[in-house]
Formats: structure tokens, sequence, C-alpha cells
């Protein structure tokens, strides 16, 4: 209890001293709440429950790029993590065998703007 009510006055003592928002990660709902409506600046919640102002999630968690370690706060909205690997290890072969970047993803220079820079190179 004393530590909740601690991280109230602290929340207040921030606003005093100028801060422009809070960010309150993994504070209990009730705590979050009590904090969000006795302050004029917006706070932003992650995994404090829906009375902060705003929320923010790491959007490696929301799209699931991670499966050994998921907080209890975490929604998934999808599980790329295998995609994103296969997706990384095929750039990856392509870059060492040189067939990426081709041609279509390279910019370049005309002939001639070529021959007024280099001359007869």
């Amino acid at each position: 209890m004393d530590s909740a009510k601690q991280l109230v006055a602290d929340a207040q003592a921030l606003e005093q001293a100028g801060v422009f928002s809070l960010v309150l990660e993994v504070i209990p709902r009730q705590v979050a709440e009590q904090i969000s409506t006795g302050l004029r600046i917006p706070t932003i919640g992650i995994g404090s429950g829906l009375d902060c102002d705003g929320q923010v999630l790491v959007f490696h968690d929301i799209l699931g790029l991670y499966k050994r370690f998921k907080p209890k706060f975490v929604k998934q909205y999808a599980e790329l993590g295998h995609e994103a690997v296969q997706a990384i290890q095929v750039y990856h072969n392509e870059v060492k065998s040189s067939s990426f970047p081709a041609e279509e993803h390279t910019s370049g220079l005309s002939n001639e703007v070529i021959q007024k820079l280099y001359g007869d190179k």
C-alpha cells in the first residue's frame, strides 16, 4: 500500500517538475487509474490497464516475433516470427549470392550524365 501511495506522489511530483507525460509500465490497474485521473498530463500505459490516456505495446510482441517470451499484458495480433525468420534468411542468401539487389532495385545514371561526370575514362 505504501508503494502505491509513493507511485501516486512521485507522479504528481514529476508533473510539478514539468514532465509532459508519463509511461506507466506494469503498474496495477487501480494505481494507474489513480495516477491518470489525478494528473493533467497524459499517461501512456503498457500493461497498466484501460484508464491510462494512451496505450503502447512493443511491435515485436504485437506481431508475435518472439516465441519464448510473452508478457502477461501482451496481446498478439499475429504470429509472424517464423515468416520473419524465413524472409531474413532469403534476403541473406540473395545478398551472399549477389542476386540482390538486382538492376530493378538499383538507382542509376544515364550514359550522358556519366560522360559529363567522368569523361572518357
